[in-house]
């Protein structure tokens, strides 16, 4: 994998790790998809500056890419981000966490039936050794708190928004060889954005919420998710997918859950384990030898 594709990823990945912080803050002053349309409408500003030095719609291949785009943007950017922050809501941060876990697993199966991308062996193996590291970091206690009855919806929601992750990645492979990253995740988010603001509008008028309730707290929070992680985080993992096969792309994923520990740890003060250690050492070395094979 090239440096810069590594660099990219290594990036996106730590911002994506503190935002589950952010989405807890922004959580406390607003309903879900209200958080999920202003991240997105605060993203789609950063992109329409650039669609607009570039000519707009020109160039982009006609409605056929159009619709395209439009399908990316259900699945990387409104569904995906609306099915995750309300699966959040209804399940326990351990299920949420080991669910994590399948979405690399999704982009590997999923490359190799539409991308025709091979599964070597040493692949599967990198993969099989990130697995083992984050269950070694959420270690027994946690893996024996699973509460799948009580928590179906949640564990659903959550599994879906992995899902669409992994369809939106692997499609968003294609389109970004013809268009280039930049510019695919610009028109994602922008699309993303222009539909999903109604639906946040609907929910605030349905629960009497108002834009003036958020606090300073919440609004950075909310300011973070958009910039950080909706903007920055997703353009560099687009431009890494546009470097390399999308099976090593994901595998980093697996790097989210050991950084979320240590965030916590550094600003909760929460004690580190021997396990998130050695949980740590076993992802990277998974997704060493996964983007070596």
């Amino acid at each position: 994998m090239p440096t810069r594709a590594r660099l990219a990823l290594l990036t996106a990945v730590v911002l994506w790790a503190v935002s589950f912080v952010a989405t807890k803050v922004a959580l406390e002053s607003a309903p879900p998809l209200v958080v999920v349309s202003l991240r997105l409408l605060i993203s789609a500003v950063c992109f329409l500056p650039w669609i607009v030095a570039t000519g707009g719609t020109r160039g982009l291949g006609g409605w056929r890419v159009f619709r395209e785009l439009f399908v990316l943007s259900l699945f990387g950017a409104g569904l995906h981000y609306a099915s995750q922050t309300i699966g959040l809501q209804y399940t326990t941060a351990s299920n949420a966490s080991l669910y994590t876990t399948t979405g690399p697993i999704t982009i590997m199966l999923l490359s190799a039936l539409i991308l025709g991308e091979r599964i070597t062996p040493r692949k599967a193996a990198g993969v099989a050794l990130a697995v083992v590291g984050v269950l070694v970091v959420m270690g027994p206690a946690k893996l024996s708190s699973l509460q799948l009855d009580e928590h179906i919806l949640g564990d659903m929601l959550v599994l879906a928004s992995l899902v669409m992750w992994g369809l939106f990645t692997v499609f968003g492979k294609k389109l970004t060889d013809q268009l280039g990253a930049l510019r695919v995740t610009a028109w994602v988010t922008v699309i993303g954005a222009s539909w999903m603001a109604p639906v946040g509008w609907a929910q605030a008028r349905l629960t009497g919420f108002r834009i003036s309730a958020l606090n300073l707290e919440a609004w950075a929070a909310i300011a973070f998710l958009g910039v950080g992680c909706s903007f920055l985080a997703t353009l560099l993992y687009f431009v890494a997918l546009g470097l390399s096969e999308s099976q090593k792309v994901g595998v980093y994923l697996y790097l989210i859950p050991p950084l979320t520990a240590g965030f916590a740890a550094f600003y909760l003060g929460e004690t580190i384990t021997t396990n998130l250690v050695v949980g740590a050492v076993l992802v990277f070395a998974g997704v060493a030898l996964t983007e070596r094979s």
